[in-house]
């Protein structure tokens, strides 16, 4: 098992999309650990208050990197040797921490839960404080800090072509799930040679739902532990924390990801368990957690929190 480092900088970051035409700036086997670190904002969402210190690689990714499609800058992408489509990606991730001392939140017009009522919105800056875990609201509410990366993705299959960084798909990407934090385990498909492994978009703290447009975005740093799993056949991402199994769903339509969000779940609990479909329905009407991941995306983000010890004698 070799360790890798991947900073954020302009030959390390795409902004904006994923694309299996994108050529890899990091290859690994697996079992390989990566530290990342991550930038966020665009030039206009920079702090220029004092106090605040913006790192030289996020200007100069600002001034040498195009920006397509959509507005995070994302880490990668990291190619895994003997990656084939029809395979899946374990990425743990064993650490993740804060990398600034500022974020941002946006409202932006015609976006957002509630686009009528806040026609003109604008950015803020928040103050981080690293040491403490803790963050400060221009408002004086301080808020304890929960990193973790809103983008961990897969690239789409190559017939898709380059799609945007907004809209989370199979390939994961743009999931926003705050339970994705140290610890945590994501599963994701490989539909590409090498899978092209893509991170970004730091999240310091989000709300499920993430209404307003964004959570207190930032940059953050964490170190990945990639493992192969050959023939998975997973034709979604789905996670494991500590204590919980954790089935995920996109749609456009609110009603049809709930609906995908817990037949995952049920299929998990078959794949884990000798319970049948029949028990393992009933088991998620009964313990399992039907949350809103984001509502922000395009596409409407749930996901099935089910207790893992539940299983564990199922």
């Amino acid at each position: 098992m070799a360790h890798h480092r991947l900073d954020a900088g302009p030959d390390t970051v795409h902004w904006g999309y994923l694309d299996a035409a994108l050529p890899p700036v990091l290859a690994i086997d697996s079992g390989d650990t990566v530290f990342v670190t991550t930038a966020s904002g665009s030039p206009d969402q920079l702090p220029t208050e004092d106090g605040f210190s913006v790192r030289d690689g996020l200007r100069a990714i600002h001034a040498t990197v195009e920006q397509r499609l959509g507005p995070h800058i994302l880490n990668g992408p990291i190619f895994v040797r003997g990656a084939e489509p029809g395979d899946a990606l374990r990425v743990t991730i064993v650490d993740v921490s804060l990398a600034d001392d500022w974020g941002y939140n946006l409202i932006a017009p015609d976006k957002g839960l509630l686009p009528d009522d806040f026609p003109v919105g604008g950015v803020i800056h928040l103050g981080i404080d690293r040491i403490n875990g803790r963050i400060v609201t221009p408002w004086g509410i301080t808020i304890p800090a929960r990193p973790f990366f809103g983008v961990i993705g897969t690239a789409p299959a190559p017939e898709e072509g380059a799609v945007t960084s907004v809209v989370p798909g199979s390939f994961g990407g743009n999931i926003d799930n705050k339970e994705l934090t140290a610890g945590s385990v994501l599963y994701l498909p490989v539909a590409t040679p090498g899978g092209l492994l893509s991170v970004g978009d730091g999240h310091a703290a989000q709300g499920d739902g993430e209404v307003c447009l964004t959570a207190v975005e930032t940059g953050l740093a964490g170190t990945l532990q990639i493992d192969l799993l050959k023939g998975a056949d997973l034709s979604a991402p789905y996670a494991e924390t500590k204590t919980h199994l954790i089935a995920m769903a996109f749609d456009d339509d609110f009603d049809e990801a709930v609906r995908t969000g817990v037949r995952r779940m049920i299929v998990l609990i078959c794949n884990a368990s000798t319970l049948s479909p029949d028990q393992a329905y009933r088991l998620c009407s009964i313990a399992a957690d039907v949350r809103i991941t984001q509502v922000v995306n395009r596409k409407r983000g749930v996901h099935v929190m089910l207790p893992l010890e539940l299983l564990r004698n199922a």
